[in-house]
């Protein structure tokens, strides 16, 4: 199985295999460190200087998505035709962008191909082609914000024992990726646009509060008081279409096995830390992977991984950072 089909499969919900055979390059590193002792000291050392530079993934990240919102909200209130629309449909410049998993809805709802839905949309595959599908949830998504902060009051509650993170098999946001699917083909109705905490933040940013919001309440003390991360990693379909348009982009987080002290940092702070089970002690094929299509690349593993063995990269180029 190629490593993009194994991509998608774990991305469907299948949980990562243990590899059957190695790379002689990730063989003789695997060998290595079977035998080579860990130097805890000097880890620490590095981690101690690695946790003095913050998280500038993070700022960068957080300033981006903050940013690319607000200008919705700008160009509508001061009518300044940048970015006018909402994160569903919208025009940058003039260039038509339209939401790949709504274009998919409405189209399934009315039956028939659109072709001014198609234009919109190729706007956004080659973007988000080249950035890495998934990309958009962590970069550019209202609700992944406000999930990342409730996130931190759910492990707080969780380590104070207050509450307990329940999950789910993976395989349930599949399943609800046809079945809302299915239900807009049935009924003629977008039914996921109206449950959809992305469009209803989005809308309320830019036009105004709703009666939605409570929906979007709702979801964040699901997630606060019984699942952490719960909406994203086991429901919204909008992640999984992403997904599909990312699975051969040339961005990526890559992981150095040579670099790696298996401390397990980066596993505790993703959301999908299914992705980086190549960084488990025995798990790497290769000496130089990437963490598929469903890594988000929000470069939390980066920003706490001391030792510099996950990294952004694009493919044929030099790293990032």
């Amino acid at each position: 199985m190629s490593k993009y089909s194994e991509s998608l499969m774990v991305m469907l919900g299948r949980e990562p295999k243990k590899p059957q055979q190695f790379t002689p390059a990730a063989d003789h590193i695997h060998t290595l460190k079977r035998v080579e002792k860990v130097d805890w000291e000097e880890l620490k050392t590095h981690a101690r200087a690695h946790r003095a530079q913050g998280q500038p993934w993070r700022n960068r990240r957080w300033s981006f998505l903050i940013g690319i919102n607000l200008l919705f909200v700008v160009s509508y209130w001061f009518d300044i035709q940048i970015l006018e629309g909402a994160l569903t449909a919208s025009r940058l410049l003039g260039f038509h962008m339209i939401d790949v998993n709504s274009a998919l809805q409405v189209m399934l709802a009315h039956k028939h191909i659109i072709v001014n839905l198609l234009i919109g949309t190729g706007t956004v595959v080659v973007l988000w082609f080249f950035f890495g599908g998934r990309t958009f949830c962590s970069w550019v998504c209202p609700y992944h914000l406000v999930a990342e902060w409730a996130e931190k009051l759910h492990v707080y509650l969780a380590q104070k024992k207050i509450v307990t993170d329940h999950t789910f098999n993976r395989g349930v946001r599949t399943v609800l990726w046809l079945i809302f699917g299915v239900l807009a083909w049935v009924t003629g109705y977008t039914v996921f646009e109206t449950l959809s905490p992305t469009g209803i933040l989005s809308r309320a940013l830019i036009y105004g509060p709703g009666l939605a919001l409570g929906w979007v309440a709702l979801l964040l003390a699901f997630e606060i008081f019984y699942s952490r991360r719960g909406w994203c990693r086991y429901v919204c379909p909008i992640g999984l279409t992403y997904g599909f348009v990312g699975v051969f982009s040339p961005l990526r987080v890559k992981y150095d096995l040579s670099k790696c002290f298996h401390e397990g940092d980066c596993r505790k702070v993703c959301e999908v830390p299914h992705v980086l089970e190549i960084v488990k002690k025995g798990r790497a094929a290769d000496a130089i992977m990437d963490t598929g299509a469903d890594c988000t690349r929000c470069g939390a593993c980066v920003d706490v991984c001391p030792s510099g063995a996950l990294r952004f990269d694009i493919k044929g180029l030099h790293k990032l950072l």
